[in-house]
């Protein structure tokens, strides 16, 4: 339907007349099928499977592996040529998937789930796939330890707790335990020895609700390493560690947006240099190439400065700062030409390194990431196998300590087999009173997930 413009400018009402072109929309809508549940389900979960890797799939390849999976749950896929393009005949309730070329790509578009863009994953698949994600690493926690609820802000807190108390009349109805009030009534009537019968006769002193604790806000950022060594893959899992890095964040995020929506969270990619990432970019984040330039260095310090920046702006009463990374700092910002000089003077062959416009352009483009170079622009390189090295080493440890001295916690999570490089983290979380967790990669949504509602429970206990 739509409206009819009227001269009559004082007109109150429309008047509709059916436009063609609509019902044609709808008709052609008539012939797209939903997937049974199952298949989608498998579709889904194969999404973000590849959403994740180092290499984004194109569309085209993203079909393929698609139409694989179709297949395996046994769903035909037969073409039939007609006089005005393609048609698809199935012998089941998917012949929705009729458009040649992509019809499964096609199909989830139709749905939401995806777009027809580079970065394939519409906002609906973002929560929709990241969501199963989540499920998957909630179930993989023990049940019952943090007693969560998905809730918007009610009552006189935002927390909704497992406790219960008698209803005041004037409080949020919303926050009424229903199961509980029921079984009070009817223990009131057995007590009294009336005749329980439905409906129920339910007094006000039935009521209980829920008991709430004032919600305290946490603004936590999570700086993830894109040094090229990320891209390495577990010897415990399939997934390398960028992959299982990127699942983790996903994970963390959306259990913020649906538990703790008054929290934020924030990502910064960094190599030598950092950039803030917008939390649908998390799935697509790559590390950076070794070879044409030297964005593949680990600066910590790049990370700390653009985190504090973004701490600075946030009013949360708790801010924490959390470190991701499979590696030591190996480079490190030079913020005059005093330190330039001193680091020639002590190793003449010491390797400096600035990036220009068209690195920074490339970056922007490619990856979709604003390099932060206010922070700093010159940037000292040196890699040592197992070891720090002893400028950058101090340089690193002087950044973090400003941040803990502006009240930002700061902890370290390290995803590496080998133990060895823990040594300087430990020694640098010395310094900040944080604490620092070597883990295996593969569970490092699990550690993430975990370390976040701890964190928040132990922050809500301090101020309530």
């Amino acid at each position: 339907m739509k409206p009819f413009d009227t001269c009559d400018s004082d007109a109150k009402t429309f008047v509709y007349f059916p436009s063609q072109r609509t019902e044609d929309n709808q008709n052609s809508q008539q012939h797209i099928y939903d997937l049974p549940r199952d298949i989608l389900d498998n579709l889904l979960n194969v999404i973000g499977r590849e959403v994740l890797r180092e290499k984004t799939p194109t569309m085209e390849e993203l079909e393929q592996t698609l139409q694989d999976v179709l297949q395996t749950n046994g769903v035909e896929q037969n073409y039939e040529k007609q006089e005005h393009g393609n048609k698809q005949s199935t012998n089941n309730n998917t012949s929705g998937l009729h458009v040649a070329g992509k019809p499964t790509i096609r199909y989830l578009i139709q749905k939401g789930y995806l777009k027809d863009s580079t970065k394939w994953l519409s906002s609906k698949g973002f929560l929709e796939v990241g969501g199963r994600i989540l499920g998957d690493v909630m179930m993989a926690l023990k049940k019952g330890d943090f007693g969560l609820h998905s809730t918007t802000d009610l009552g006189s807190g935002s927390i909704i707790m497992d406790t219960t108390k008698k209803y005041e009349p004037g409080n949020d109805i919303r926050l009424i335990n229903v199961p509980a009030s029921l079984l009070n009534a009817v223990q009131r009537a057995a007590k009294n020895k009336d005749q329980i019968k439905i409906p129920l006769a339910i007094n006000i002193e039935d009521f209980e609700e829920y008991e709430t604790m004032q919600d305290v806000r946490v603004a936590v950022v999570y700086c993830i390493d894109l040094s090229s060594t990320m891209r390495y893959s577990s010897m415990f899992g399939d997934m390398s560690r960028i992959e299982a890095a990127k699942r983790a964040l996903w994970s963390i995020f959306l259990l913020n947006r649906k538990y703790f929506p008054s929290d934020s969270i924030y990502i910064v990619g960094f190599g030598a240099l950092a950039s803030k990432v917008a939390a649908q970019d998390i799935p697509y984040l790559k590390t950076f190439e070794p070879g044409s330039d030297f964005l593949h260095y680990t600066n910590y310090q790049s990370a700390f400065r653009l985190a504090r920046k973004i701490l600075q702006k946030d009013g949360a009463l708790n801010r924490r700062i959390v470190l991701i990374t499979d590696g030591h700092p190996s480079a490190c910002f030079i913020d005059d030409n005093n330190e330039h000089d001193k680091i020639l003077s002590q190793r003449p062959y010491a390797h400096f390194y600035t990036a220009d416009d068209e690195t920074l352009k490339a970056v922007r483009e490619d990856q979709d990431m604003t390099l932060d170079t206010n922070s700093g622009e010159v940037v000292y390189l040196c890699y040592r196998y197992r070891q720090v090295d002893q400028y950058i080493g101090e340089k690193t440890i002087q950044e973090a300590r400003k941040c803990h001295r502006m009240g930002f916690e700061i902890d370290t999570i390290m995803i590496s087999e080998e133990d060895s490089l823990l040594e300087y983290v430990n020694e640098m979380e010395k310094h900040v009173r944080g604490r620092s967790y070597y883990i295996n990669p593969n569970v490092i949504d699990k550690v993430l997930l975990t370390d976040y509602l701890n964190n928040r429970k132990q922050t809500i206990r301090a101020h309530s």
